[in-house]
């Protein structure tokens, strides 16, 4: 069964991909903060982590994805990043995400999430399809 780890401060669609990825069979973890998710990746080495960018402050999520990305035993970690960034900011990414000098994270889905959307992201990253 999978791990993933998931990254977020927002309560509601922490339960709510919970859920989804349960009905999947996925193992979940959950850290309500970027510390909390820099020691539980140290502490169980998820498959994947799923990662919020907008949490303690509003890059926080960069700056974990970073650090995971720069650390010999989770830089082949897969991570998913989520934002809220273009319903926020009417900005959106432009570069693709996978490229170092953009983005250390391997994908990322725009909230709202659809739940569609979290399963195909989550098990392209896995290597499922």
């Amino acid at each position: 069964m999978p791990k993933v780890l998931i990254i977020d401060d927002d309560v509601d669609i922490v339960e709510a991909m919970k859920v989804i990825l349960e009905s999947k069979n996925y193992d979940v973890a959950i850290a309500r903060s970027g510390e909390e998710g820099l020691k539980k990746t140290k502490e169980s080495k998820p498959d994947l982590i799923i990662l919020d960018v907008m949490m303690e402050s509003m890059d926080k999520g960069f700056d974990v994805a970073r650090n995971l990305k720069k650390d010999e035993r989770h830089k082949d970690i897969p991570i998913l990043m989520l934002t809220a960034i273009k319903e926020k900011t009417g900005l959106g990414f432009e570069k693709e995400a996978g490229d170092p000098d953009w983005l250390p994270v391997d994908g990322y889905c725009e909230k709202p999430l659809k739940p569609n959307e979290l399963i195909s992201k989550v098990e392209a990253l896995l290597g499922k399809k």
